[in-house]
């Protein structure tokens, strides 16, 4: 069993080590940047943007969308 790195610096280095060496340094910095968290809170917004719809109404919304493609229009 691999022993527990407490020191944050050092699980970082580790960490990046052995990303770097799988799959090499510019591949690591690139899926790194990747992890960004983002901004805000993703609960709270989607209460603002999205409608409170229940299934039954979002199914008739998705049905009248879908409607004029199936007829060709």
């Amino acid at each position: 069993m691999d022993a527990l790195i407490i020191d944050p610096r050092e699980l970082r280095e580790t960490g990046f080590r052995a990303l770097s060496g799988a799959i090499g340094w510019v591949n690591a910095v690139r899926f790194l940047r990747q992890l960004d968290p983002g901004s805000g809170n993703y609960t709270e917004e989607r209460q603002t943007i999205l409608p409170e719809w229940d299934a039954e109404t979002l199914l008739k919304k998705a049905g009248a969308l879908q409607a004029p493609h199936e007829s060709g229009g």
